[in-house]
């Protein structure tokens, strides 16, 4: 497994490469944002360890800027801040784990074999189909530059439906996963929400990106699937 390592600190340089090593990982070893950007992109790594305090640009915009670059290989932030805020910003700039200084290397170990094991699957921080896009972390939802307001249930609604473009999605798997397993209510609420998204995120700029699937469900338009059958 191949791992670059990005720490400008020469002695927490070295002992992550030397511990890697003997625990029989390939390295390569960074100590600048800029180098880390060029080689993460260039490269195919099964992982990142990536230190937050960089002399030029911090962990947390590196991370950002690999993500919106196409680089999916696991990160695992290093770093002395261990407040809530600093993993919350971590994590929700791309990172998939965080480990505070010091720390036990059988644990960066243990935690880097479960990101290796994870692979690098798309994990996108902002969600997109075609122009519309929803950012989880700040809770915000555009259409192009315009933004939209949406209740806390529509916000969910949507974001179900934008991890899943193309995918039909039954009433009650929507209610299993939106509302929950204890909701007793009428399956109807499902199709009273979807109005409301049509109302917010489609009709006020002349789309239609929510399907109905008469008896079935819902599906919300893979644009990428219907650019390429477009014949124009």
């Amino acid at each position: 497994m191949r791992v670059l390592v990005v720490e400008d600190e020469p002695k927490m340089a070295s002992l992550l490469e030397r511990g890697l090593a003997e625990e029989g990982y390939a390295i390569d070893a960074v100590a600048n944002a800029v180098d880390a950007l060029w080689a993460a992109t260039e490269n195919s790594y099964d992982a990142i360890i990536l230190d937050v305090m960089l002399p030029d640009l911090d962990g947390f915009e590196v991370c950002r800027r690999l993500r919106s670059e196409g680089c999916w290989a696991p990160v695992l932030m290093l770093t002395a801040r261990d407040s809530v805020p600093d993993r919350v910003g971590g994590l929700d700039a791309g990172a998939d784990d965080y480990l505070t200084k010091p720390f036990a290397f059988s644990e960066l170990f243990a935690r880097l074999r479960a990101l290796v094991r994870r692979g690098a699957g798309k994990r996108p921080a902002v969600v997109r189909a075609g122009d519309l896009a929803l950012d989880p972390a700040t809770r915000r939802v555009c259409r192009g530059d315009v933004p939209i307001e949406l209740t806390t249930k529509e916000f969910a609604l949507l974001e179900y439906l934008m991890r899943r473009p193309g995918e039909v999605l039954t009433r009650s798997r929507l209610i299993e996963h939106v509302w929950d397993f204890g909701y007793e209510g009428d399956s109807n609420v499902v199709d009273v929400y979807v109005r409301y998204l049509r109302q917010k995120i489609d009709r006020p700029f002349g789309r239609d990106s929510i399907e109905t699937l008469r008896g079935t469900g819902y599906r919300l338009r893979d644009e990428r699937t219907d650019d390429a059958a477009d014949p124009a």
